[in-house]
């Protein structure tokens, strides 16, 4: 979309000049018009990084709860 025509609509709907351009390069990124990773599958990588620390984190364990944790007494 040209300058122009994004000025022309920008002012027309209310919204910024570069909040319509983003929304533009967005809707041809999805479509394959232009090169870049579609929204669907930025949003799937997240949630699999998201996925991917979980583990670590929602045990409940902390990092140095092995430090804290003290060996048995050996038997006499």
């Amino acid at each position: 979309m040209s300058l122009a025509a994004i000025l022309s609509i920008s002012t027309w709907i209310g919204c910024a000049p570069q909040t319509l351009n983003k929304y533009d390069e967005r809707t041809e990124t999805d479509s394959g018009t232009r090169a870049g990773i579609p929204a669907e599958m930025a949003e799937k990588m997240k949630a699999l990084e998201r996925g991917n620390r979980e583990p670590c984190q929602g045990h409940g364990f902390s990092r140095n709860a092995s430090a804290s944790i003290t060996p048995p007494e050996p038997m006499a």
